[in-house]
């Protein structure tokens, strides 16, 4: 689907975002796409989602309303990590001061 100016919709889903998406991702980060938001006006190529931004487990960590380009934009398959199967970080060891 796409707008009268041809530039395509973005359907809810989980997208990984790069420069390919908008400058501002020089460090790419993965998000879950609730909505687009058809209200504001981009210009040509461009639109507004509403998103949140999620972890390494697929988890939000935090609600954006970000500007990008949908033909960035690229779908990927995130399956939950259940609580019980994520390791604990590994914890750091106080060094010995031998002296």
């Amino acid at each position: 689907m796409t707008r009268e100016d041809g530039t395509p919709r973005v359907s809810p889903g989980v997208y990984l975002l790069d420069r390919a998406a908008s400058p501002q991702f020089a460090s790419p980060i993965l998000v879950r796409v609730i909505r687009e938001l058809p209200d504001r006006h981009p210009p040509h190529g461009w639109t507004w989602v509403d998103c949140y931004q999620l972890d390494r487990h697929g988890d939000a960590t935090e609600k954006r309303q970000l500007f990008v380009m949908p033909h960035g934009m690229r779908p990927v398959n995130v399956p939950p990590v259940p609580y019980a199967a994520r390791g604990r970080p590994p914890r750091s060891r106080p060094t010995r001061a031998d002296g």
